[in-house]
């Protein structure tokens, strides 16, 4: 399966997912951070992309410079997620999953960068959403939760086996 894996992350652990996800991919699975993503690759059988949860949704310009002003690592100012796959072109075709990281105490509300990236996608009618997932934080600026790794590094090996393609 040839997969990518791109991601955008404030504290760093949407990276740890992603990373953890390309592991389940396969050996080689290139994980690229949103503001350096380049064209994605001929012959591409998964896109996986995902964000942190910013205000029930994927982040905007506002909610990447609160999260620089609390001391996110990241650079607030470069675009997110939400712009990068609004830029994918008209004709992308190939399977998507997405994925998120929340803050674990609000589990339960309804929105997630997950569930807005299936809803981009569909809305530009990029490719077919596969999946959508969250993974927990303890708070804003994490850890992740106990086993999240894990989780993510067998969702990446779910995704493998489902032998999802681009035909």
């Amino acid at each position: 399966m040839h997969a990518v894996v791109v991601y955008e992350s404030m504290w760093g652990n949407t990276r740890e997912i992603a990373e953890a996800v390309a592991q389940g991919l396969g050996e080689g699975t290139p994980v690229i951070e949103v503001a350096t993503a380049p064209a994605l690759p001929d012959g591409l059988d998964l896109l996986v992309v995902g964000g942190p949860t910013h205000a029930f949704s994927m982040s905007r310009p506002s909610t990447r410079e609160d999260a620089g002003q609390r001391g996110a690592g990241a650079d607030s100012s470069a675009p997110g997620l939400r712009e990068w796959l609004a830029g994918l072109p008209g004709d992308f075709a190939v399977p998507i999953a997405t994925f998120d990281t929340r803050v674990r105490t609000v589990r339960h509300l309804p929105g997630s960068a997950a569930k807005a990236a299936k809803r981009e996608v569909e809305r530009h009618h990029h490719g077919t959403v596969v999946d959508a997932v969250s993974f927990y934080v303890h708070d804003v600026a994490g850890p992740l939760e106990d086993g999240e790794l894990q989780r993510a590094r067998e969702w990446g090996a779910g995704l493998a086996a489902a032998g999802i393609d681009g035909s």
